[in-house]
């Protein structure tokens, strides 16, 4: 059996803040990769795919995205609960879209386009780990299923990039989740732990793709490992300011971390500059060595 795609959904809701401070300056779905800003990469790939309907799911700085309205059509889609709730408020809000659905992340980087107008199961799309991880692991059945995940692992398949949902997966996992929706322990929990919790109602197989088919960069780090030019340009006015009062090079600002409040609140940073360790403060904006 194959499904035809009906539409897709982005989620670029979220605050990013591991990608700090260029994540403070802009969401990290807007950055450019290799000359492309991510998201108009994958807005591009949808549609060389056929994939009309996109449906953009907003919060963090919303008003950035505004321009994708009249330059892909996309329909957007506000979150009004992004800063209390994690990714499944996403889902929430597009909750009368979901049909035959892909389900993809903003700041994920496909180098071919895994993108098709007719699939032939429901799936989550996954790369393969040798050795150790830290990721989302998955086993599957006889059947192909997803029968057990687990956060780490070794030598298994794990968790990256997008998912598609048949509808049949759409209604069930919407009537999952309206019912949980509402409580308190369910606010920090990432649609995939939902999911994870009803593996016997929910199936979906596991689409393997090669290394090296699908990015997701959570840190400047990780993105300089994958697109260079960001080593000696970080492109954020944060690092440039804090070069030049450190007297360095924007190249030797490594393993920057956010800060956060007991209110989750956004503080500052901190990173290494050389050999020694600083702390950026965003609400005083002055530089502190630890």
């Amino acid at each position: 059996m194959s499904y035809h795609v009906d539409n897709a959904v982005i989620m670029a809701a979220g605050t990013s803040s591991r990608f700090a401070p260029l994540s403070y300056e802009k969401p990290k779905a807007l950055i450019e990769v290799k000359g492309e800003i991510l998201i108009e990469r994958q807005l591009r790939q949808l549609q060389e795919a056929g994939i009309c309907q996109v449906l953009l799911v907003v919060g963090y700085q919303k008003e950035q995205f505004a321009y994708l309205k009249k330059k892909f059509d996309v329909i957007l889609i506000e979150n009004n609960d992004y800063l209390f709730r994690n990714n499944h408020a996403s889902i929430y809000a597009v909750k009368n879209y979901l049909k035959n659905t892909y389900i993809c992340s903003a700041d994920n980087y496909f180098t071919e386009n895994p993108f098709e107008r007719e699939v032939s199961d429901a799936y989550y799309a996954a790369v393969y780990a040798d050795g150790e991880t830290n990721e989302w692991c998955m086993e599957e059945d006889s059947d192909g299923n997803i029968s057990q995940i687990t956060i780490g692992g070794k030598n298994a398949w794990y968790m990256l990039g997008h998912a598609f949902w048949n509808e049949k997966f759409s209604r069930k996992f919407i009537e999952i989740l309206e019912k949980v929706y509402r409580l308190p322990e369910t606010s920090g929990l990432l649609w995939e732990s939902i999911y994870a919790s009803h593996l016997d109602e929910l199936k979906l197989k596991i689409r393997k793709y090669p290394k090296d088919f699908i990015f997701e960069f959570d840190t400047l780090d990780e993105l300089r490992t994958f697109d260079s030019s960001y080593i000696h340009d970080t492109r954020s006015n944060l690092l440039k300011t804090a070069a030049r009062e450190l007297q360095c090079q924007e190249a030797d600002i490594t393993r920057i971390q956010a800060l956060k409040s007991s209110d989750n609140a956004a503080e500052g940073f901190s990173f290494w500059a050389g050999k020694m360790q600083y702390v950026y403060s965003y609400k005083t904006q002055t530089i502190r060595r630890i």
